[in-house]
Parts: structure tokens; sequence; C-alpha cells
């Protein structure tokens, strides 16, 4: 064998054993993830799982011996109950009417921000995303003031133009509004800087293309804009999506689910159900149930994102 074949043979042996090397040091460098994932989630919620196949309430907690197996009981419970079905439905509105109201104001705040023509950008922005970063409960308590019957500043403006105050939290017809518009003012800054970073990467050329066009500010919008960050918009509603699902210290610190249970969220059920009553077995299977509907609702977002091309 001459040293030329000698070297072409070498040459695949090499070019293996570099491809062997970096799959190595890529399951190395992912393995701490991993070992995470699985620690943290994995195994919960497979430990979840089967508990949610259980009877584990006190009881159990004080012997072990007193645990059950029983199969789908506990979800069959849940179809059987009122105050279930009337959580799902307070959290679908939460969500339906929430989730399109968030990403409205959060996009407008950006585009808003976007314009060169307004000044003291860095400071809009600090002051927008400000409401994200603060103590839940301590802007929960702040709201609950702002929205009070006889002493909220949201009262004292409408009695000023001639109408009558509202009882915003004590009515049923009004508590999910008024949580709705504090979980909106919460958490727009978070969507809002994120379709911020999105709309600065849309290049000033297609802009100044649909100028010549002779396109109005509204059709760039529809033309150049929404294509742009149709891929971002479709993240910002999916992990909206999973927030407003997965509502709980809101009507728990304003409302405590009144009034009239109008504003149990299924999550709040499921405090209730594991917390209140021991009842872990199925607060279990009450989480499943979230996660099915999430999962659901985020099949179909991803199914209809993709048939209109917003990904590929």
């Amino acid at each position: 064998m001459t040293a030329v074949d000698a070297t072409v043979i070498a040459r695949p042996a090499r070019r293996a054993g570099t491809r062997r090397s970096r799959e190595r040091a890529a399951w190395g460098f992912v393995a701490p993830s991993l070992i995470a994932i699985g620690l943290f989630f994995a195994i919960p919620v497979f430990s979840a799982l089967l508990l949610s196949l259980t009877d584990f309430d006190i009881y159990a907690l004080a012997d072990i011996g007193n645990l059950r197996f029983v199969g789908l009981q506990n979800y069959e419970r849940l179809m059987g109950n009122p105050l279930f079905w009337s959580a799902m439905k307070n959290t679908g509105l939460f969500a339906v009417i929430g989730v399109p109201l968030s990403i409205i104001t959060s996009l407008g705040a950006a585009v808003i921000l976007n314009a060169r023509v307004v000044k003291w950008r860095p400071l809009w922005r600090v002051m927008f995303f400000a409401p994200y970063v603060t103590t839940l409960v301590a802007t929960a308590v702040l709201w609950n003031y702002l929205l009070h019957t006889r002493y909220g500043i949201i009262n004292w403006a409408i009695q000023s133009l001639g109408l009558p105050a509202v009882d915003w939290l004590g009515q049923p017809s009004t508590s999910i509004p008024a949580i709705l518009m504090f979980v909106v003012w919460k958490i727009f800054g978070y969507n809002m800087l994120i379709f911020l970073a999105v709309l600065q990467t849309v290049p000033d050329d297609l802009y100044e293309a649909a100028r010549i066009d002779g396109a109005g500010p509204w059709k760039q919008f529809k033309h150049v804009t929404l294509p742009a960050i149709a891929p971002t918009l479709l993240l910002v509603s999916i992990i909206s999506v999973a927030g407003f699902f997965q509502l709980f210290a809101e009507p728990y610190v304003m409302t405590q689910g009144g009034p009239a249970q109008s504003t149990v969220t299924v999550l709040y059920f499921m405090y209730e159900e594991g917390f209140k009553w021991w009842n872990l077995g199925s607060a279990s299977a009450v989480a499943f149930v979230l996660f099915l509907c999430i999962l659901a609702v985020t099949l179909v977002q991803l199914a209809v994102a993709k048939r209109m091309g917003a990904y590929e």
C-alpha cells in the first residue's frame, strides 16, 4: 500500500472520529440542562400523573398505607363537579378576552415606542415594563384600593362624569373585567419588549418601498409590519394563552374567587382542592386536565398559524 492510499483511508476515519467527538461534546453541553429537566420537570410530572390515579389526601399524608389506587375516578368526579365547569368557563373568559387585549395593547405600545419621533423612549420603556417586575401581591392590593367603590380613584373619575359608582369587585358582572384590567396592565410591558425587539429588526427599506408605492401608515403596518413579526406574534400569543389559563394570584388576592365564585379559575380550584380540602389526588387530576387544555389550544394556534403562513 502506498502512502497516498494510506492517507485516503485515514481521512474518513479522522472525519468519523471528529464527528463522534463533536457529538460527545454536544451531549456534554446539554447534559446539565437535560438532568435539570428530568429532576425538576419530568419526574414531578410523572409522579403527579400517578398521584392523580389515587385517592391521596390528608389521611394518606398521615399514613401512606391509607393510599389507594382509584384509576380514573378523580377525573370522573371532576366531570360531574359544577364548580369545576364554572372554573373552566371563567378561565375561558379570561383567556378569550385577555389574550387579544394584552397583545393589542402591547403591540400598540411597541409600535408607538419604535417611532423615531417619540422622545425619551428609554424612559417610556422602563415605565411600561415596571409593572411586570413589581411584586404581584403589592400591586394587586393597590388595585383593590383603586377599584374601591367609595374611595377608589377609578370610581372618582366615573362619578366626575356624572355616572354612578361601580362596585367593581363586588358584582359578578364586573369582577372579571376588573381583574382583566389589572392583569393586562401588569403583563403588557413584557410582551411590549418582545415586540419592540422584533420591530427593530424590520428593515427600513421595506417601509421606504411601501411609502414610495403610496402606502399609508395602516397599510404599512398591515402589509409590512405584521408579516415581518408574524412568528413573534405567534410566540407571544402562545405564551399569553398559557399565562391566562394559569391565573391564580390575581383572583386569590383581589376577590378570593368571589363574588358568587365568578372569578374562580381552574388553578384557583386546583389550589382549593389540594391545599384547602387536601384532596391531592383530585388536584393532580385538575392539573392534567389544565395541561391538556393548554396543549389543545396551542396545537390549534400552531395549525392556524401554519395555514396562514406565519411559520414553516
